[in-house]
This record gives C-alpha cells, sequence and structure tokens, in this order.
C-alpha cells in the first residue's frame, strides 16, 4: 500500500512545505528585529535615544519640545500614509488593505506590498516619534507579508501561500512578545479554529524557528524581567473582581477608540488628521512624559514594585487620552500593549486600594493584581482568553498564577461578550461566514 507524503490540503511534500514554514518563521523573527532597528535608527534622527526607551527619551526633551515632536512626527507618518495610498492605487493590486488576521480568516494571501510598505513606514515615524500606540502590530503585519512574499518566489499555490502567511503570523507575534506558544494560540484562536489540524505542524514548525532565531540574538528572556511575586491563599477569589474591573476597562478601551475614530473622521485629509492626533498626544506628553511609547517601561516599573499610587494614577488617565487620540486619528500601530499597559496599572491600582480595606492574604501583592490584570484586560479587548492567559504567562514568566489568571480570563471574557463589543481584532467566524 502507498503511503502519503503529502498533508491533505498541500500540493507539495509534507518535509518539504515544513522547510518552507521553518523558512517563513525565520524571516519573520528577521523582520520584527529590522523594524525594531529601523525604529531605534530613527530616533537618532528625531531625539537623543536613550538605552530606557522612548520614555527616557521623553524625560530629556523639554515639554514643547516633546509637544514639536509628536505634531510633527504625526504629521509626516499622515503624509507618508496619505502619498503610499496614491502610490498604491497606481499598482495592479490597487489601494485595498487587507489586514494580516482579516486575510488569514479569508484564506486570502493577498496582502497588498504597497499598503503594508506605505503604513509600515508610517507606522516608524509614528513610533519613533511618541505616538502612544504598540510596535507589534506592524511588526506582525510585515512577518505575515514576507511569508506571502516568500511563497509568491517559491511560486506556491493559495492553499500553500496561505498557510506559509498565517505561519508568519504566529511566528511575528512570538518573535515580537518573545511568547512563541501565545503565537501558536493566537492564530489558532483568532483566526483558523482549533479545528485546522492541518495547518498546526507547520505553524509549530515556524514559530520554533523563529524562537530559535531570537534566541540565538540573545533575546530569550521573557519581556518583561521581573522576581517572582506573591500568590496569597485568598488572592484566587479576588481575581474575579481583578477581572470584573480590568475586563470592563479593557471594553470600555475598545468603545473609546470607536467614538475616536468617529471624531477624527471628520478631518478628511491624512496629514492633518495625524498631525492633529500627534499633536494633542503630545501636549499630554508635555505634562506625563510617559505617555510616550506602547508604555513598556511604565509597566516594568509597576511590576518591580514600588511605584506611587498617585503616580500610576496620573499616568493611567493621560495615557488613556492619549491612546485616544494616536488610534483615533488613524495612527498606524497596535493597540495590544497598550491594551496590557491598562490592565497593568489598573490592577496595581484595585491591588493598592484593597491592602488598605482588606486583609494581606486576601489581595497579594498590588504587583500580582497587576499581572493578573493585564490578562484580564487583554482577554476583554480580544475576546481571546486563552491566548491572553498564555501570552501573559510567557511574558512575565509568572506561572505559579495560572489559576488566579484564568479565573480573572474567565469573568473579564463573560464582561465584553455579554456587553457585545466588538473585539479588537473582529468575530473570528465572520470570515468564514
Amino acid at each position: 500500500m502507498k503511503i502519503s507524503t503529502k498533508i491533505p490540503f498541500l500540493a507539495v511534500p509534507t518535509f518539504l512545505f515544513w522547510v518552507w514554514a521553518a523558512l517563513a518563521g525565520m524571516a519573520s523573527a528577521a523582520v520584527t528585529m529590522g523594524f525594531r532597528l529601523l525604529i531605534e535608527l530613527l530616533e537618532r534622527i528625531l531625539t537623543t535615544p536613550q538605552p530606557q526607551g522612548l520614555v527616557a527619551v521623553a524625560l530629556t526633551l523639554s515639554p514643547v519640545m516633546r509637544i514639536f515632536v509628536g505634531t510633527i512626527g504625526g504629521m509626516f507618518a499622515g503624509t507618508l500614509l496619505w502619498l503610499g495610498i496614491m502610490w498604491a492605487a497606481k499598482s495592479p493590486q490597487g489601494d485595498r488593505h487587507l489586514d494580516y488576521i482579516d486575510a488569514a480568516r479569508l484564506g486570502e494571501a493577498d496582502l497588498n506590498d504597497r499598503t503594508t510598505l506605505a503604513r509600515s513606514a508610517s507606522s516608524l515615524v509614528s513610533v519613533a516619534s511618541g505616538a502612544s500606540v504598540g510596535r507589534e502590530g506592524p511588526m506582525v503585519q510585515l512577518a505575515a507579508w514576507v511569508s506571502v512574499v516568500l511563497g509568491r518566489l517559491l511560486k506556491l499555490p493559495p492553499a500553500e501561500r496561505n498557510a506559509l502567511m498565517v505561519c508568519g503570523i504566529a511566528s511575528g507575534i512570538g518573535a515580537a512578545y518573545h511568547a512563541p506558544v501565545a503565537g501558536v494560540v493566537f492564530v489558532l484562536e483568532l483566526a483558523l479554529g482549533f479545528l485546522a489540524r492541518h495547518t498546526v505542524a507547520p505553524v509549530l514548525i515556524a514559530v520554533a524557528a523563529s524562537s530559535i532565531v531570537i534566541r540565538g540574538l540573545g533575546l530569550a528572556e521573557p519581556i518583561y524581567v521581573i522576581p517572582a511575586v506573591g500568590l496569597a491563599p485568598g488572592h484566587i477569589g479576588f481575581a474575579a473582581l481583578t477581572g470584573l474591573l480590568c475586563g470592563g476597562l479593557g471594553t470600555g478601551l475598545l468603545y473609546g477608540v470607536e467614538h475616536s475614530r468617529m471624531v477624527f473622521a471628520r478631518i478628511s485629509w491624512l496629514p492633518l488628521r495625524l498631525m492633529m492626533g500627534g499633536l494633542l498626544a503630545g501636549g499630554l506628553s508635555a505634562l506625563t512624559p510617559e505617555v510616550w511609547g506602547n508604555g513598556f517601561s511604565t509597566v516594568s516599573r509597576v511590576l518591580h514594585g514600588g511605584a506611587l499610587v498617585q503616580w500610576v494614577a496620573l499616568v493611567l488617565m493621560v495615557k488613556l487620552l492619549a491612546t485616544l487620540f494616536s488610534v483615533g486619528s488613524g495612527t498606524v500601530g497596535g493597540l495590544f500593549t497598550p491594551t496590557l499597559f491598562i490592565g497593568a496599572t489598573s490592577g496595581f491600582l484595585l491591588g493598592d486600594m484593597a491592602l488598605s480595606r482588606l486583609p494581606a492574604q486576601w489581595v497579594g501583592t498590588p504587583e500580582t493584581v497587576a499581572i493578573v490584570g493585564m490578562a484580564a484586560a487583554l482577554a476583554a479587548a480580544t475576546q481571546a482568553p486563552l491566548m491572553a492567559i498564555i501570552m501573559v504567562l510567557e511574558m512575565t514568566g509568572q506561572f505559579h498564577l495560572s489559576v488566579p489568571i484564568m479565573l480573572a480570563v474567565g469573568v473579564a471574557y463573560a464582561v465584553s461578550t455579554q456587553l457585545g463589543t466588538r473585539p479588537l481584532y473582529g468575530n473570528p467566524i465572520e470570515g468564514h461566514a
């Protein structure tokens, strides 16, 4: 009896496609690292770079310069986006932009070359000039796109190109967040559904290859390198309250972004729209420099302990407004990391407040609640609870918090779905309707 050597939906031998998947994973890791290096290069041009990141850069500038950099950065980012749309309109693909998650759900590996490059260039300028967005979203878009380009160069049939694109998405998530398992769960939970069994092996191989590259570059540690936080006996019960609060805030962020976009949509010219977003976010940074960037340094400071409650409360409020201005104006960037920021800071505040009213054995530490809050807010915003659990555990290395995180995520997910909000990446079943 002849034994098949092909994956059922593929037209190439299984082993050969696994090789292509590994190449896609390595290419995805390379492109995410390249994006990081370009951001650092642009920071050198626009400001004085600091090892501690964008917030440290903002602290070296005067309040007036923060406003100026944000405004000019927004104007240039909008101009690049506007010119990119006109450039794309002259190509055979046209100016249609398909987001990587939508492309995966629809099974259409036709990411537009020119719009992808234009949006990536615009995002580079926005991130380097302090916009309150995540840089990881564009990284994953580039990882998906480079995998599509690889499929074209190899002249693979449509099914193989689609599968390779999914490998790139998972590898990009794993490389950007140092969370390879979360990258796999991301595409299975949000894009393909867990019944896409024939795609699992190539995705696992691609993410493993991506992780090897990242580790080879000395980036094996979790994104947030922090000491082990305490887990109080009664904290599992308190996690439900954390899920309720942070889940509500994560859902509220989505509503806020939607209304902010409606307001900014009244400005039809992209350069002016993004310039206004940069001006408003830059104005807030004049008061609180911590609004610059994706919030990584602030979350790190909160998780390490010792942050002043009043400072955390102020940064949370101002950062939330800055994110609404940046994202609402159309700045190309991710909401993933700002959502983690909101969960961490609000969780920290809840934990600190509870400690003044409840026994310590019921609350744990504010840092513990902050980590649980990160997962809860992310679950509410994405409505992908498994991905949120694994992502936060991998990013922090606090695997002993798995049970309270699971409970908080369950509550946050229930809050988000009951409120009927459209999640960050849309409804996973819409692409298969």
